[in-house]
């Protein structure tokens, strides 16, 4: 780059930090020359392509904030393989429009069907339209709201936990939750009622949440919470992690691994 005044102009652009203008420079350059474009066109070439690297990053940036267990976007859900499930429910559900306004979405099902999979790609859906989402384990909330309670800082800690527009809890039923546990969990959801949106998984059917809390009164407080505004979608079917291991031969239909697996060499 020899022309002083492409030079002057770099730097520029290096001091504005227009960091996708400043590479592509030359590239814009000779394409405005072959095509003239208007002066308004020119810059809204080079406007829209640094908002496109801009909006990128962001997007990055606030992924890394949710704390996503895995990166998996809803298009690379099989759907197929989980007929209980509406698609057009999902792909409904992915317009976010449950929150805007404030409501919640509940997947309930066996181990190994997708519920996890859907929290997490309806997460990613919220993250694109430039909602704060924070993704967190049923287990992990709850020691981590025990600890804070120790510690003085329960306060601190719930409005950590209510401060994203969507907080996935995943896990619900997986390990037992004490009656003090249950009674932060439900401080947490009965601050977020109608002000912040709730996915939660679940592998428990709701009339057995009095077993998952050891409280009948404190679990009817949460799911009235919870349920009040809605959406709840049971998944039926098979364990898509078993369904592979069948494909691959490691797993009989019957549930036992063939012979020559459990061969003990």
């Amino acid at each position: 780059m020899d022309n002083p005044m492409l030079i002057l102009l770099d730097e520029h652009l290096k001091a504005l930090k227009l960091h996708r203008i400043r590479e592509n420079l030359e590239t814009l350059l000779a394409n405005a020359g072959r095509d003239e474009p208007t002066y308004a066109e020119f810059l809204t070439k080079i406007a829209e392509d640094e908002l496109a690297i801009k909006k990128e990053k962001q997007a990055a940036f606030n992924t890394s904030l949710a704390k996503l267990l895995y990166i998996k976007p809803l298009e690379s859900f099989d759907f197929s393989f989980q007929p209980s499930i509406d698609s057009r429910q999902i792909k409904e559900l992915a317009a976010c429009l449950f929150v805007d306004r404030s409501e919640n979405v509940i997947f309930l099902g066996p181990p190994g069907t997708g519920k996890t999979h859907l929290a997490v790609s309806l997460g990613l859906k919220a993250i694109s339209k430039k909602y704060r989402v924070l993704f967190v384990s049923a287990a992990s909330l709850v020691a981590s709201l025990n600890k804070a309670y120790a510690e003085n800082r329960l306060e601190e800690k719930l409005k950590h936990y209510c401060m994203p527009k969507v907080l996935i809890i995943d896990e619900i039923g997986y390990v037992p939750v004490d009656t003090h546990g249950a009674h932060l969990l439900f401080q947490i959801i009965s601050r977020r009622y109608e002000k912040g949106s709730i996915i939660l998984t679940s592998n428990r059917g709701f009339g057995q949440w009095d077993e998952i809390f050891g409280d009948a009164i404190i679990a009817t407080a949460i799911l009235d919470r919870l349920l009040h505004h809605s959406a709840v979608i049971n998944i039926k079917g098979d364990s898509y992690r078993l369904k592979e291991k069948k494909r691959a031969g490691l797993l009989r239909n019957d549930g036992e691994a063939p012979r020559e697996v459990m061969k003990v060499k």
